[in-house]
């Protein structure tokens, strides 16, 4: 079976964040980005930060994370991106869709 990854990321804001979802699907790193407004508390050199951030939420193949790591970080406008995968069982007609779309 092939290994499915959900990865998170957040952007600063709704430009940035539609910027590198559209990119992902038509480099076809991934399959699907959905983009989320949350709200984040973090440290970022020694300050408490509390800012309003887009959470994405990209699904792909296992095989493509690494390229897709690379271009996230080339991507993205934050020193220290947050990028978290999780390996996830989908269905197997999802798991289907995203094998089609998800391939160089």
């Amino acid at each position: 079976m092939t290994e499915f990854f959900v990865v998170l990321t957040t952007c600063p804001d709704e430009s940035t964040a539609a910027h590198i979802a559209r990119d992902l699907v038509q480099s076809r790193l991934a399959a699907c980005v959905t983009r989320q407004p949350v709200h984040s508390t973090y440290t970022w050199q020694g300050r408490i930060n509390d800012e309003p951030e887009v959470l994405l939420i990209i699904k792909t193949l296992a095989s493509r994370f690494a390229e897709l790591e690379k271009r996230l970080q080339s991507l993205h406008p934050y020193d220290v991106p947050e990028i978290i995968a999780l390996p996830v069982a989908p269905d197997r007609r999802l798991l289907a869709w995203l094998s089609a779309e998800a391939i160089p």
